[in-house]
Parts: C-alpha cells; sequence; structure tokens
C-alpha cells in the first residue's frame, strides 16, 4: 500500500478539502474582459495558498487564459532591472507561439521594402526592450502591449501571472531601486488602457500592507482573498478522503485527536497523517505514547528551526504572548506588557515590547497588521511554545 498523503511546500494533497468557497471566489475573476480587479491570496504558512493557486490553474486555462507562474524570491526585488527580468522571463513562455510582422522600408535602390514575421520569442521581447526609448517602466509597458496585440490578433484571451511569495517584494529607497513600484504601476497602466494582463500573488500576511504601502490605489487594484484553517467537517474529510478505499482506516477518535493537534492547518494535517499511516504500514501500534512522539516530529521539523532564531529574552516575551488567551488570534501591546507582571519572570516595559516585537517581524516569527496589533506569523506557534515550556518545567 502506498501512503496517500503529503505533507511538503506546495505539495497538492490526495484532497482539497474545504476551499471551495474560496476558489469560486478567486475563479469569477477570470470572467472579466477588461482587468478591474487583481488577486490577492494571503494566510500563514501552511494554509494552502499555493496549492490553491496551482488549483486555479486549470479553471483559468480552461477560460481561455494563458498562465504563467512561479515563485518570487527575494532577487527578483532586488532592482527594477531583475524584476523586468523576471517579467520577461516568464512573458515569453506564454508568447513564444506568437508572431509579429514588422514593415521594413527601403534603404536604398538594393533593398527594397520587405515584411519580416518575427516570433515573440525571449530575444525578440529583449530585443523590443532595450530599443524602446524612455524608462524602465516605460520599455516594460511597450513590450507588454506589443505581445497583447499579437496575442490578441491569434484570438487570445490574456495571460494571469500567477506569482507565490509575493511578501518578498519591496522597494529599496536608500539605493534608488522601487521594483514593486514598477510592477503595480506598469499593470495598472496597461491594464487601464484594456490590455488583460492580471496578477494573482499569493503571500503571507504581511503582502497586502506592503502593497498598500507601495501604492496607495493597490486597495482599489487587488481582491484579497484569506486562507484561514480548515472548519472541523473539512479537516476530516482530509483526513479520511484519501484513504476511503484502503484497508486501513482511522477509528473515529483518531480521527478526533488529529483535527484537535492539527488546528485544521492542511499542512499540518497531511504530516501527522503520513507519519501515522507509515507507522502502521511498519507493522507498529499507533498509541498515545506513538502518537506524542509524531507531535515531537512535527515540533523538530516545521517549529524548532524559526524558534532557534530567537534569543533567551526574546523567547520569554513568545512565552509571555503564547498564555494569552488570543495567542493564535491577535494581540497588542499592551495585553503583553500587563500579562508579563505576572509570568513569573522579569517584566517588560512597553518600549522594550516594541523593539523585540520588530526584531520578531524581522525574523518572521511575527507579523504587524494595518490596524497596530500583532499576530505570530507561524500557525499554531503558541502550542509548540507551550509544550517547550510543559517540557522544560518536567526536565
Amino acid at each position: 500500500m502506498v501512503n496517500p498523503y503529503t505533507p511538503g511546500a506546495g505539495h497538492s494533497p490526495p484532497f482539497l478539502a474545504g476551499r471551495a468557497n474560496e476558489r469560486a471566489d478567486a475563479e469569477r475573476y477570470f470572467d472579466q474582459t477588461t482587468i478591474l480587479c487583481n488577486v490577492v491570496l494571503t494566510g500563514l504558512r501552511g494554509v494552502g495558498k499555493t496549492v490553491l493557486l496551482e488549483d486555479l490553474r486549470r479553471p483559468a486555462r480552461e477560460r481561455g487564459w494563458h498562465w504563467v507562474s512561479t515563485d518570487l524570491s527575494e532577487s527578483a526585488s532586488v532592482s527594477e532591472e531583475n524584476m523586468v527580468t523576471r517579467l520577461l522571463a516568464d512573458l515569453s513562455v506564454a508568447t513564444s507561439g506568437y508572431q509579429v510582422i514588422e514593415q521594413r522600408p527601403a534603404s536604398s535602390l538594393v533593398s527594397p521594402a520587405s515584411t519580416i514575421v518575427r516570433r515573440l520569442d525571449h530575444q525578440h521581447l529583449l530585443s523590443v526592450y532595450q530599443n524602446t526609448p524612455g524608462l524602465i517602466g516605460d520599455k516594460l509597458k511597450a513590450v507588454l502591449e506589443l505581445s497583447w496585440e499579437a496575442i490578441k490578433a491569434a484570438g487570445g484571451r490574456g495571460i494571469v501571472f500567477a506569482y507565490d511569495e509575493a511578501q518578498n517584494l519591496a522597494d529599496h529607497a536608500q539605493k534608488e531601486q522601487y521594483p514593486l513600484s514598477m510592477l503595480l504601476d506598469t499593470f495598472q497602466s496597461i491594464q487601464r488602457k484594456g490590455v488583460p494582463y492580471m496578477l494573482l500573488l499569493t503571500g503571507l500576511p504581511t503582502l497586502f500592507p506592503k502593497l498598500v504601502e507601495a501604492r496607495t490605489y493597490s486597495e482599489r487594484m487587488f481582491h484579497v482573498i484569506t486562507l484561514d484553517r480548515l472548519e472541523p467537517a473539512d479537516s476530516e474529510a482530509a483526513i479520511t478522503k484519501p484513504i476511503a478505499n484502503s484497508p486501513m482506516q482511522f477509528t473515529q477518535a483518531g480521527i478526533e485527536k488529529i483535527v484537535e493537534v492539527s488546528g485544521g492547518y492542511p499542512y499540518f494535517i497531511q504530516f501527522i497523517c503520513r507519519e501515522c499511516y507509515d507507522l502502521v504500514l511498519r507493522g507498529e501500534t499507533l498509541d498515545d505514547e506513538r502518537f506524542t512522539s509524531i507531535v515531537a516530529k512535527l515540533d523538530n521539523d516545521f517549529f524548532s528551526g524559526r524558534w532557534a532564531r530567537a534569543t533567551d529574552r526574546q523567547r520569554d516575551l513568545m512565552t509571555v504572548i503564547a498564555n494569552l488567551p488570543n495567542a493564535e488570534m491577535e494581540f497588542s501591546v499592551q495585553e503583553i506588557v500587563e500579562a508579563s507582571k505576572t509570568a513569573g519572570m522579569k517584566s517588560f516595559s512597553n518600549s522594550h515590547v516594541n523593539q523585540m516585537l520588530g526584531s520578531l517581524v524581522t525574523a518572521g516569527l511575527v507579523f504587524k497588521n494595518r490596524y497596530g496589533r500583532y499576530a505570530f506569523a507561524v500557525p499554531l506557534l503558541s502550542h509548540f511554545i507551550l509544550r517547550q515550556a510543559d517540557l522544560q518545567d518536567r526536565l
């Protein structure tokens, strides 16, 4: 028997549970003729953003869209030229099957007027970019508009630029490089001219505030779809559907335990189920002790590396946060300060908490939303912290 569960970075699960509403919400933007709104998929790590992004590829193509997709690494956002390099490479994937006709005028009695057919491959797109006068944004717009004319002449629908890990986008004012702003300016400009090139960005909750900070009109340019943990019934479906025809089945008590420990996060469900299934395939008994060891492995594989980035004092602060009743939601500086006074450790002042939260944001452990409140950037991090504290107490 083959283990059907697939924990991993963006690996499609055997059954995509609980995302019908979000998928339908995103799909309706594929019916646009003039692009009035782009889409952002956001949520914590492990909620299935990448999986949903890939799942949207099929309905987009069924509606006639070209689909180009990749991860946006930090290097793509180092400079405006790097961003152009990324966009031209992706654009050429969709346009290489199209052609443009150039009329070359007569230059002499020896060279009469002629017609040249050019394929819109990467080399030609780069040539158009380099030979267009103006700023980097002007050059990029010229390439995008030229490619659309060829696609439109052949009866094409348009292109969806689907980018994962888009929270890596950033402007760098100190270096006078504004790749994020240029990306937004370019797409807003060509969309106003009727070019149906659509952005579909996926990223952590810090993504949309970054877009708005770069260009305030981003609030009107994007529709935000937030992915959260699965409902209990959907979590149960994610556990049971992949093994519906298998001779091995989880007991109801086992299902409820996995739903509880996973918190409804798809990655955790896949991880725990795979470990449980492998254990039984080896002929071992899945009891409470074995299940505890699986949770310990999850802690080690998913949380420990992030926890190791924090200093001892930062860990104290996160332990205070983990004991808040709203630790897995949003919390404020004042709540942390008040809780630290009765936490049995040296308390924190407002300025100290603000400073340390800023460091934790940089480390990717906490994020600040637009309303001045904070949240853990890693799902169920508070549960891990409490397990670590309990282990430390027992030691």
